[in-house]
């Protein structure tokens, strides 16, 4: 008989540099992690908002272009998705911190790969997701 084959929710990494968000995408990858990239805050709200029920964790810098970054992003996603974890990340220090909503993680850069997994196991198992 057929089994019905559950999809793996996965990552969304929204991260303006190309190379960065490749190689983000490839350490979750390499983790047998699923991943959606986007670069602005923008098209990652609207990537939450047509297929959130995807999105298991989001990782984003806090400077991304268009009109939201990333500390206004994570305000968004948290009044709609209070549950979803989310972690951002940022190479300008403290930038922004005291603004972030409560239950987001922070993780400066650069940032080691090793540090950013426990980091999200850490995080995922602190919100029960």
């Amino acid at each position: 008989m057929g089994q019905v084959q559950q999809k793996r929710r996965a990552v969304l990494i929204v991260e303006d540099d190309a190379d960065l968000r490749s190689l983000t995408a490839a350490l979750f990858e390499d983790e047998q992690l699923d991943t959606i990239v986007c670069e602005s805050a923008e098209a990652a709200l609207a990537v939450m908002l047509i297929g959130g029920r995807e999105v298991a964790m989001i990782f984003a810098d806090i400077r991304l272009p268009g009109a939201m970054d990333g500390v206004d992003l994570s305000w968004e996603v948290k009044l709609r998705w209070p549950l979803l974890p989310i972690i951002l990340t940022s190479g300008h220090p403290l930038e922004r911190i005291r603004e972030l909503p409560p239950g987001v993680a922070y993780v400066p850069k650069p940032w080691q790969p090793l540090n950013v997994l426990k980091r999200i196991e850490r995080h995922s198992l602190s919100t029960g997701s």
